[in-house]
């Protein structure tokens, strides 16, 4: 088996170091670059064969979230932004960029390894108390200040919004709180791997990537609203 090959974006050194140090432990992972900024970030991983890239928000030449668009456009890697959650708004535009989640900068060990094994396999890192927190308080922001996408959803999100079955919109609906398969299964009162078939179906005809990017659709085409 293929190790997973990661790069570490971020312009603190001690923060490089640890987290290398934590993934090196690991036989199915190996870090096979260290950069300082967005721009590096963007040329290495346009010049190398990259899985994953931890990436750092606020960095000076690029920033973060202008790196991920672009690397995730030219599907460089999978990016997971590096997160202090001192400014939510950020991490929105990242993901809204096609990050496939967040990760603490002090996240334990063992969370740092499970997520980037988890992103390599081509999963999000939705976890309710991450994702979906920010992406809602996002939300939440925009609707009070009366600019919400949801209030004005455009004609191309309606229409991939109307591809959907209801049982496809009830889904989609669900898994933006945070739901997993199997608790979806458990709601829905169907087979895990039914769940996982209507998910898959619904992520190609709205067309995002993956759970991560369904949620912000959701948001987006007004299918779900703030605190619903």
């Amino acid at each position: 088996m293929d190790s997973i090959r990661v790069l570490l974006a971020d312009d603190q050194a001690l923060v490089r170091a640890g987290f290398a140090t934590m993934l090196s432990i690991e036989d199915d992972i190996e870090v096979v670059g260290q950069v300082t900024n967005g721009q590096e970030a963007v040329d290495f991983a346009s010049q190398h064969d990259v899985d994953v890239i931890l990436m750092d928000v606020q960095m000076p030449v690029m920033d973060g979230i202008q790196a991920t668009e672009l690397i995730t456009r030219a599907h460089r890697g999978r990016v997971i932004i590096l997160t202090t959650f001192e400014r939510e708004d950020y991490l929105f535009d990242a993901i809204r960029g096609g990050a496939s989640g967040f990760l603490l900068k002090n996240a334990d060990p063992d969370d740092l390894i499970a997520a980037v094994q988890a992103v390599a396999g081509g999963y999000a890192l939705l976890a309710p108390e991450v994702t979906v927190r920010v992406i809602e308080r996002f939300a939440k922001s925009l609707e009070a200040a009366g600019t919400t996408p949801a209030a004005q959803p455009s004609s191309e999100h309606r229409k991939r919004l109307d591809s959907l079955t209801q049982r496809e919109k009830e889904i989609l609906a669900s898994l933006a709180t945070g739901l997993s398969n199997a608790e979806l299964a458990s709601k829905f009162f169907l087979a895990e791997a039914t769940v996982k078939s209507h998910v898959s179906s619904l992520l190609a005809k709205v067309q995002v990537r993956d759970r991560v990017q369904a949620v912000v659709f959701a948001y987006e085409s007004g299918l779900i609203r703030p605190g619903e």
